[in-house]
């Protein structure tokens, strides 16, 4: 038996834990074919949805897809969100929240080419018997202290 992904439990207890708090609960998903949302609103293949108890109707978070009700510029229109696809939920109000990568399996016809697709390779550990040349200026040897104060935000990084 195939172990259920716990992604979908994940975007359930940030679902919650905004709305328990507060804050308004978005959800930021990548556009496919197998995602129904109105394009109109897509930016970059992907869209950010506001999925707060307010904005919606009927919101199902499934193991496999999100689904619900929500009106766009007035007009209602249903919403379909595979799970894979969903790059990040998070509180509106502070950035807080979890990011995601998609997770989508791609059909044959959206497969790469093999020799398109990437591949990655382990980087040797260095041994603790060599020693480091003079002059190595590694990130460890002038780190960068951390910001302190501003508000939090949600960072993509791709």
């Amino acid at each position: 038996m195939q172990e259920t992904s716990t992604k979908p439990y994940l975007l359930r207890a940030i679902y919650e834990w905004c709305t328990d708090n507060g804050y308004t609960p978005y959800l930021a998903a990548m556009v496919d074919k197998h995602t129904q949302v109105p394009l109109e609103f897509v930016k970059n293949n992907e869209i950010v949805l506001n999925i707060s108890f307010s904005a919606t109707s009927g919101l199902k978070m499934g193991n496999d897809f999100i689904s619900f009700h929500a009106r766009f510029a007035g007009v209602s229109r249903e919403i379909f969100v595979p799970v894979d696809n969903v790059v990040a939920i998070y509180a509106r109000e502070n950035g807080q929240g979890m990011a995601f990568e998609v997770t989508r399996k791609q059909d044959a016809a959206d497969a790469p080419a093999p020799a398109e697709a990437p591949s990655l390779s382990a980087v040797p550990a260095p041994s603790g018997g060599e020693e480091q040349t003079k002059g190595d200026d590694g990130p460890e040897d002038h780190p960068e202290p951390p910001k302190k104060g501003g508000r939090p935000t949600l960072t993509r990084i791709k």
